[in-house]
């Protein structure tokens, strides 16, 4: 017998016609939220980054593939990893179906980690990945963006991400071996502290008359909405059962 509230028809349907109210306004709420995004001041890269791809090596300019428009998802994917981080590979596994339609809309989706090329590489080819992925392995690159952290900042208690300070150490110095984070960190093949020295998060840039312009970045549950597979359990009967880390690689499963 559950011990989830039951109804009749009428009565769910009452709750679902006061409930498409509140998600009309949630959705139009998101288009004013998106044309904020876009309407951000646009702040010139000075910088001079280079990667390496599968092409060789690249420009920040390069990485547009003759677009305007640049997405980088930055991956957690460090030097020292034996293999990508599990929530980040479930987020790019829904880049595969969707990186050649923004190809074609001007946009080019490129993750960029700070892994050498080759770990990327073959990290690829065992999730069967098609989608272009950059290492950063010798720019500045992820540190400028928040994407990746120092010993030294770590060792400060001064982590500088989602746009604020946090002090982390109590997460690496003495992690719940329960956790998510020193979960996701053994099957990544390091420990808790060298496995939060990368962070997740996604930004935007824009290449005009030659010139490259970063112009919104968003990190932790601002990335929510690139995951497929949590856009289709927040409307599953239990939602994303978020109290334990369930999900593992595809190919752990």
């Amino acid at each position: 017998m559950t011990d989830h509230p039951t109804g009749t028809r009428e009565e769910w349907l009452k709750e679902r016609v006061a409930l498409l109210k509140d998600e009309k306004e949630h959705t139009r709420r998101g288009d004013e939220l998106a044309r904020r995004r876009q309407a951000l001041p646009w702040v010139r890269i000075e910088k001079e980054y280079r990667f390496d791809t599968d092409d060789g090596a690249a420009s920040l300019a390069d990485l547009f593939k003759g677009r305007s428009q640049l997405l980088v998802y930055h991956f957690m994917f460090g030097p020292d990893y034996a293999a990508g981080c599990p929530s980040c590979s479930a987020i790019a596994d829904g880049f595969n179906g969707f990186f050649v339609h923004l190809a074609n809309h001007d946009v080019m989706l490129w993750a960029i980690s700070r892994a050498p090329l080759e770990k990327l590489q073959a990290y690829k080819r065992r999730m069967g990945w098609t989608f272009p992925w950059a290492s950063a392995f010798e720019t500045d690159f992820t540190y400028d963006f928040f994407a990746s952290h120092t010993k030294e900042e770590q060792q400060s208690g001064k982590t500088h991400y989602n746009f604020s300070v946090s002090d982390w150490r109590p997460a690496w110095e003495s992690p719940d071996p329960d956790s998510w984070g020193s979960h996701f960190a053994a099957s990544s093949g390091v420990d808790a502290a060298t496995y939060m020295q990368e962070t997740p998060g996604v930004s935007s840039f824009v290449l005009k008359d030659g010139v490259v312009y970063h112009t919104y970045s968003a990190y932790a549950r601002g990335l929510d909405a690139l995951w497929g597979m949590y856009q289709w359990l927040d409307r599953a009967p239990r939602g994303r059962n978020k109290d334990e880390a369930w999900y593992r690689r595809h190919d752990e499963y």
